[in-house]
């Protein structure tokens, strides 16, 4: 009879606690989970939200849907198990980088809910932001700098949100944003309102 592959395995614990690394950076630690459909602008978002933040002396860090596929998911493919699997391992990256105290901006297609409520599940109540990058298909599919919409309406790529296969809309998202309605600094400035009016970060830059 086998054993089972986690019995052996416990929880160990330290002696400087997630609250206390949180108050070391002077912030509320969370996820700020950007989902949308290809194109819809969610890595131009990370980006500068990360660089605003960085600018206010807040610490942070930045999942994107394709780095981690160069290293801690290069062995999935885009099934739905595999992205399924994709986000279960980003949420519990994630999660191990709230519990450090840092502002994790994630920038995931991330089309299922089930998945996003998976993440939201692993972190305490008021550490999972969810952005809805709404930006609409026509115009993702007008930007299509990687060409993946042209190859899914070819038939080149199976699987596809918003092509051949669905995205799930937010059911009630904390934030909506259309990049193709907002600047890029109107954007940020929308989410850095959100961040401030809830208490994750200060909207001044600490002094040294």
């Amino acid at each position: 009879m086998s054993e089972s592959k986690n019995e052996n395995i416990v929880w160990q614990t330290y002696k400087v606690s997630a609250a206390q690394r949180a108050e070391q950076k002077n912030q509320q630690p969370c996820v700020v989970w950007l989902t949308g459909l290809s194109g819809a602008g969610k890595s131009t978002l990370a980006s500068a939200l990360d660089s605003r933040l960085h600018e206010l002396r807040h610490h942070t860090y930045v999942l994107d849907g394709d780095n981690v596929r160069h290293g801690l998911n290069k062995d999935l493919g885009f099934s739905e198990r595999d992205r399924v699997e994709n986000i279960r391992r980003v949420g519990e990256t994630a999660c191990l980088m709230v519990d450090a105290g840092l502002i994790v901006i994630t920038a995931f297609i991330s089309p299922f809910r089930k998945d996003r409520k998976m993440v939201k599940s692993l972190v305490k109540p008021g550490q999972f932001i969810e952005v809805h990058v709404s930006t609409p298909i026509e115009t993702c599919e007008g930007r299509d700098t990687k060409g993946l919409y042209k190859k899914a309406r070819s038939g080149q790529i199976k699987d596809f949100t918003g092509v051949n296969s669905p995205y799930e809309v937010p059911a009630s998202a904390d934030v909506t944003i259309d990049t193709s309605d907002n600047s890029l600094e109107d954007c940020i400035n929308q989410l850095i309102d959100y961040l401030s009016k809830f208490g994750y970060i200060r909207t001044q830059p600490k002094a040294l």
